[in-house]
C-alpha cells in the first residue's frame, strides 16, 4: 500500500466531502492514502494491503467506527486506529481510547493536532507494515526498516544465525553494521551468552592485541594483575570485531589461531586457552582488494568470510529514510519537552533528496540536534541543516497549475473508483474533459468502468 518511504494511511468516512478533503490534506503531507466510505470496505482494504494506520469516523451507517475497531483488533492486532468524532460523542471516544484505540480527534479537527497524532501513532507502532510483520521477533527489534533490500538481508541473517559460521558484514560507515551483528547474536543459540564488541580501528595497534587476548601479570610495565581480553569475555557467546581491516599483521596471525584452533594465549602467557566464541566481523573496506595487495592475510580472509552479508547504504534503502526519520523524531521528542511532533512536507522532501553520505549515523545526529534545539512542533529542512538543493525544484507557474490540475483530477477519479461521469459532475466540468485527460495516459490505473454508469459507456 505504501511506496517510496511513505507511511500508508487508510481513511474511513461515509461523508464523501470530508473524506476527499482529508485525503488531499494528508497526501500533501507526504502520506500514501487510501480512502473508503464504509467499515466493510475498510476491512477488505486492510486484508488486501496492510496499512500503517487507520483513521476512521465514529458515526457511520451499518458498521460504525467502534465496530470497525473491534474487527481490526481481532483480525489485525497492533494496527493503530485513530477515531474522528463530533463534539457530542467525546465520552464515547474517551471510552474507545480505554479499549485500545490510539486516540481521537474532534470535528472540525485542528490540522496540526491531526498530523501530530498520526506521527505519534506511527512512531509508537513502528511506522510500517513491514515492521509489524516483525512484531514478536525480538532478535531484530532494533532494526527499523520497511525496505525489501533489508528484509531480504534480515531473512538471510536469521538463517545464518542458526549455525556457528563466521560472518563478514560489509557496508559503509554509519550504515548499522553493529546493529546487524547484535541481531544475528540475538537470533542465535548463543543469545543468552555475552555479545562483546570491539572497534579495531579505534584502538592503537600496540594495545589491540592485549585488548583482544588479555595479559598476564608482569607482561609489561603497568601490568600489575592478570586481565582477561575480549575473546575471553565473549566465551560461549559472540565476538564482534568492527573495522577488521585495520588490524596489524601480527594480530591477524593471532586471530587466525582463534578461528582455526579455537585457542589463544594471553600476552605474556605460555598456556593455550580454549576459545568457544562465534566471530562476526565488519568493515567498510574492500578486504578482497586488500588481500590482492598483500595487506590482509588470504587464509584469514576466507576464515572470516564464510558467510558474507552486504549492508546497503541508506541512500539505497529509499523506503527506510522517512521511516527512520520519523522513528528518530519520536525517539528524541522527550528531549524537547514534547514540543516536536513530526516533520514538515518540505523536510520529508529534503530528507528523501539528500544523499546521506554518513548513512544512519548522520540522519540520527541531524535529527537529534534539530529536536533538542527546536521551538516548534514540526521540523523543517532548515532545522536539519539541509541545503535548498535538497528541496524539490520550483516549477514555473503554468507547469505547477497543470500538475495540480492533473493530480487533482486523478485524486477525484480514484475516490470515485474511476467513475468518469461522477468525477466530471463533482468537478463541474464536461465529462469529455475527463475522457481527454485519460486519453493522454495521465490518469490512475483503474480496473475498469463502473458497469452501472451508462454515462461512461456513451463517451466518445
Amino acid at each position: 500500500m505504501s511506496n517510496q518511504g511513505k507511511a500508508a494511511l487508510l481513511l474511513v468516512d461515509d461523508d464523501p466531502d470530508l473524506l476527499r478533503l482529508l485525503a488531499i490534506r494528508l497526501k500533501a503531507n507526504g502520506y500514501a492514502v487510501t480512502a473508503v466510505d464504509s467499515g466493510r470496505r475498510a476491512l477488505a482494504a486492510i486484508g488486501a494491503s496492510r496499512p500503517d494506520l487507520v483513521l476512521t469516523d465514529l458515526r457511520m451507517e451499518a458498521m460504525d467506527g467502534m465496530a470497525l475497531f473491534h474487527e481490526i483488533q481481532a483480525s489485525f492486532p497492533g494496527l493503530p486506529v485513530i477515531i474522528l468524532t463530533a463534539h457530542g460523542s467525546i465520552p464515547d471516544a474517551v471510552a474507545a481510547v480505554k479499549k485500545g484505540v490510539f486516540g481521537y480527534l474532534t470535528k472540525p479537527y485542528d490540522p496540526e493536532e491531526l498530523l501530530g497524532q498520526i506521527e505519534r501513532a506511527l512512531t509508537l507502532h513502528g511506522g510500517s507494515s513491514a515492521m509489524q510483520a516483525g512484531v514478536g521477533q525480538v532478535w531484530r527489534e532494533d532494526i527499523v526498516t520497511r525496505s525489501s533490500l533489508m528484509e531480504d538481508l534480515l531473512a538471510k541473517a536469521q538463517r545464518v544465525a542458526a549455525g556457528d559460521a563466521s560472518v563478514l558484514i560489509q557496508g559503509e560507515s554509519g550504515s548499522g553494521k553493529e546493529l546487524l551483528a547484535r541481531a544475528i547474536h540475538r537470533a542465535s543459540p548463543r543469545a543468552n551468552e555475552p555479545f562483546i564488541a570491539i572497534n579495531c580501528g579505534a584502538i592503537p595497534e600496540t594495545l589491540l592485541e592485549s585488548e583482544l587476548f588479555g595479559y598476564e601479570k608482569g607482561a609489561f610495565t603497568g601490568a600489575t594483575k592478570r586481565k582477561p581480553g575480549r575473546v575471553e569475555l565473549a566465551e560461549g557467546g559472540t565476538l564482534f570485531l568492527d573495522e577488521i581491516g585495520d588490524i596489524s599483521a601480527r594480530t591477524q596471525v593471532a586471530l587466525l589461531r582463534v578461528l582455526q584452533e579455537k585457542t589463544f594465549e594471553r600476552v605474556g602467557g605460555t598456556q593455550p586457552i580454549r576459545a568457544n566464541v562465534r566471530v562476526i566481523c565488519a568493515t567498510h573496506r574492500d578486504l578482497k582488494a586488500m588481500v590482492d595487495r598483500g595487506e590482509f592475510r588470504e587464509d584469514l580472509y576466507y576464515r572470516l568470510n564464510v558467510v558474507h552479508l552486504h549492508l546497503p547504504p541508506l541512500r539505497d534503502r529509499g523506503d527506510d529514510i522517512v521511516v527512520l526519520a520519523r522513528y528518530m523524531v519520536g525517539r528524541y521528542a522527550p528531549e524537547s519537552g514534547g514540543r516536536v511532533r513530526g516533520l514538515t512536507p518540505n523536510a520529508i522532501a529534503a530528507i528523501k533528496r539528500h544523499r546521506w553520505p554518513g548513512n544512519i549515523r548522520e540522519l540520527e545526529n541531524r535529527i537529534k540536534k534539530a529536536v533538542v534545539l527546536a521551538d516548534k512542533a514540526l521540523l523543517g529542512p532548515e532545522d536539519l541543516d539541509l541545503s535548498p538543493d535538497d528541496l524539490p525544484p520550483i516549477l514555473p507557474l503554468a507547469e505547477a497549475k497543470e500538475k495540480f490540475q492533473r493530480d487533482y483530477i486523478n485524486e477525484i477519479l480514484t475516490l470515485n473508483s474511476g467513475n468518469r461521469t461522477k468525477t466530471a459532475r463533482d468537478l463541474g466540468v464536461d465529462p469529455r474533459t475527463i475522457f481527454r485527460h485519460l486519453e493522454k495516459g495521465e490518469g490512475p490505473e483503474l480496473e475498469g468502468e463502473d458497469p452501472g454508469d451508462p454515462g461512461d459507456r456513451t463517451l466518445p
